[in-house]
């Protein structure tokens, strides 16, 4: 079996050097970016059970926060629930269903907030 080869252009004449992670010129590097494409403005609140054996999560998205602020924002959320969560790819998940909870929470931060789902 070939070893496919996991390397690519690391230097070019015409753009110079070459980001390996998104091949793209240094000075326009995206691996490091933070940033999630925007929104229509609207944070959604809804509850899930996909995937968790019939545990219930609520999820949060749409929150306009960078990745470090949503999760420090996260922490805020959690400890006001008193119940765990986590912040993957942007949505944040709280244990349990906490709508009742969040959505005040949210429209205290000046967020037009909807619920979602159910």
């Amino acid at each position: 079996m070939k070893k496919r080869s996991e390397g690519g252009l690391v230097f070019s004449t015409g753009l110079g050097r070459m980001c390996p992670g998104c091949r793209n010129p240094v000075a326009d590097c995206t691996c490091g970016d933070s940033r999630r494409p925007a929104g229509d403005g609207i944070v959604r609140v809804s509850r899930e059970t996909k995937g968790r054996k019939g545990k219930g999560v609520t999820l949060i998205t749409g929150i306009p926060l960078d990745d470090k602020e949503l999760k420090a924002y996260a922490k805020i959320l959690k400890a006001r629930c008193g119940t765990g969560g986590t912040v993957k790819d942007g949505v944040v998940e709280i244990q349990g269903d906490q709508r009742d909870i969040l959505v005040p929470l949210l429209e205290q931060k000046g967020w037009a907030v909807k619920r979602a789902g159910g």
